[in-house]
Order: structure tokens, then C-alpha cells, then sequence
């Protein structure tokens, strides 16, 4: 399933020490998205982090908060989140 999702971020939390260079010069640093399973009060259903290493993992660093988003489109036209629980199935839905 594609879905948009409009988000931003905080520039002020981006450690600068985390930025590579890639081959072709260019320079990144590196995010985690999360989508959620339920939007926030503001309507917010993705979370943006900076992306840890193993080791950070492993030390169980705090995570860096750099913003938010929310889904806006969903390859079935909903404007819904694209990540939603599915349903337990019923006795109803049983084939014998």
C-alpha cells in the first residue's frame, strides 16, 4: 500500500557529527520513521528519530525526537494511516 505522509522536522536537534559523506559527495544523516497505530490529539500519526547505531541500541541511548507527521493520502483514498490493526477474525468468518 503507498500512502503521503507530510512531515518536518526540527533542525535545531540534528547532531552535526552524525552527517556523512556519501560516495558521491553529497552529505546525509540518517532518520528512523515510525507510523503509528493511532494519531496523537494533534492528528499526528508518524514520528521522526534520528537513526541510532547498533551500539547506541545496545547501550540503550535515548532516542532524538526530530519531529512529526501525519499521513495524508493512502493508496486506497483514505486519509487514514496506512498502518492499522487488523481485525480478529470471527466465528462467523470460519469455513466449517
Amino acid at each position: 500500500m503507498s500512502s503521503i505522509i507530510n512531515a518536518s522536522i526540527d533542525l535545531a536537534k540534528i547532531d552535526k557529527a552524525k552527517i556523512t559523506a556519501g560516495k558521491n559527495g553529497q552529505k546525509y544523516y540518517n532518520i528512523s520513521i515510525v507510523l503509528n497505530d493511532e494519531a496523537d490529539k494533534f492528528g499526528n500519526d508518524v514520528s521522526i528519530i534520528a537513526a541510532q547505531s547498533k551500539e547506541e541500541r545496545a547501550a540503550k541511548q535515548s532516542k532524538v525526537y526530530l519531529g512529526n507527521g501525519k499521513t495524508v493520502w493512502t493508496s486506497n483514498g483514505s486519509p487514514e494511516p496506512a498502518a492499522k490493526p487488523l481485525p480478529a477474525p470471527s466465528s462467523d468468518d470460519l469455513p466449517f
